[in-house]
This record gives C-alpha cells, structure tokens and sequence, in this order.
C-alpha cells in the first residue's frame, strides 16, 4: 500500500515520484560523511519505501558533486573498541543490503571509505565520469569495516582487492568500470537522471520476479554453486504461482506488451 505520510529526515532528502523513489545525502559540509544518524536515516527511508507499493525501484545518490567520501572521521577518532562494539557502527548499515527492491548508486565525485562501501551495498551503479571510488582507510591505521574488504574481491578479484585496500588510492570511474565494479559511466551532469532511467525500466518489470532475482544473484555470491543452483531452481517454480508469470508467458504467446501488476 501507498503511504504518502512521509518521516521528517535532517540528514538525508527523499523523494518519490512514483514508480521512483531517491534518497539523497545531504551533508555538503562534510562531504556527506557517514555518521551513524546518516545511515539510521538512510536504511529508515529505506524501510519507508520498502513498505510502499508505489515504488518499485530506488536510486541512491549524493547528489551532483559528491557521493559520500567516507565514515565520520570526528565521530571514531577517541572511540575504543569496545565501544565501537557496542554500538556496532558497521552492522548497522544492514538495513541496506536487507532492502529487496532494485537499488541503484548514482555516484558522482568522491565514493571512499565507507561511501565506497555503499555503493558496493546497491544492484547497480551509474558512475558519472567525475567518480572515484576507494577504500583509504589504510591512511587512517584502520581497515573497511562495512564490506569494503570482502565486497571489492567478490566483484573485482582479489589482486584489484589488494590494491585497493592495502594502497588506498582511489580508481576512476572508467577503470572501474573496467573492472566490472561499475554498470555504466556518463558525464557527470547525466548521473542522477541515468540511474532514474535505469529505476524506471526496472519499474516495469515484475516485482516478484526482481526480488527474487536479486536475491538469487546475490546468493551466488555466497554459496557454494549447488546450493546456489537449489535456491535458483525453488524461486524460479515459486513464481509459477504468481500472477505476473502468467501474464508475461500469456503476453508472450499474444504478442503484446505484459502488463504486470506486482502479485
């Protein structure tokens, strides 16, 4: 169900034109920098457009100069670990990664540290040509601590995975895209509209088919292949009982446009 009732946000900016949702980081400041009170708005705006029936895709941006270019620095330098472990900064970007709907990066300018690793959290990225993608927190005497380490060799090798986290030096959004981390480049000025464009064909298609589908591609990337296989075979029969499956087949055999309705 449609819920037009929206949460009063101070960090982040949501808007939703349906099918469409976008969240936007808005802390220019600081180069809209990770706090912990960024990422509870971020995955609460999240949980608002997961429960809303309007929107079938999101894009995630910083908006046109800079996507996010790290954690909060001022917010960790005096912590200690066990109160880094108490409040488990990192664990909580969960809500991220737990959202089912097609979820895509439109980065612009600087994506480190933990920006890096949010992107690396969404189904697609549209890079603009500005972008830098890294994980420097080698120079802070720390580690990624929200996936930087385990997502960048899953999706560009480990010898890439190396170099980014033990160099710390960024890669442009063309190598990136090189490497496979990145869906498309466009020019900066083109990014936020690109990855709409890309949320609204996701839009069209059938909801139930796309979130299995996410879910089964990002199983692959955990599970040891039969397993993987298994999980791809139930979901595939599953969608046998929905309607759309029977529209888009029916649709097929008439030769016209499937009209689907998300059940």
């Amino acid at each position: 169900m449609a819920d037009h009732s929206r949460m009063p946000y101070e960090l982040i900016l949501l808007e939703v034109e349906p099918p469409v949702g976008v969240i936007t980081l808005n802390r220019p400041a600081v180069l809209n920098a990770l706090s912990p009170a960024v990422i509870a708005e971020v995955t609460a705006a999240l949980g608002e457009l997961e429960r809303d029936d309007s929107v079938r895709a999101v894009v995630l941006t910083g908006g046109p100069k800079v996507f996010a270019a790290g954690a909060d620095i001022g917010d960790m330098a005096e912590r200690g670990p066990v109160e880094q472990l108490a409040r488990d900064q990192t664990g909580r970007w969960a809500g991220i990664t737990a959202f089912t709907k097609p979820l895509i990066a439109a980065v612009n300018g600087y994506a480190l540290g933990g920006g890096c690793e949010m992107a690396l959290m969404c189904d697609l990225v549209i890079a603009g040509d500005s972008a830098r993608f890294g994980q420097p927190e080698i120079n802070l005497g720390i580690i990624a601590g929200a996936g930087g380490t385990q997502r960048w060799p899953r999706t560009a090798g480990k010898y890439v995975a190396m170099e980014v986290n033990l160099g710390g030096q960024p890669v442009a959004a063309q190598r990136a895209y090189q490497l496979g981390v990145v869906n498309k480049v466009v020019p900066a000025e083109m990014t936020i509209e690109a990855a709409k464009r890309v949320a609204r064909q996701l839009a069209t298609k059938p909801a139930v088919a796309l979130r299995l589908a996410k879910e089964a591609v990002n199983l692959a990337l955990e599970l040891p292949l039969q397993q993987g296989l298994l999980a791809e075979r139930k979901n595939f029969y599953f969608l046998f009982a929905t309607e759309d499956q029977k529209e888009g087949m029916h649709a097929f055999l008439e030769k016209r446009r499937a009209q689907f309705q998300g059940r």
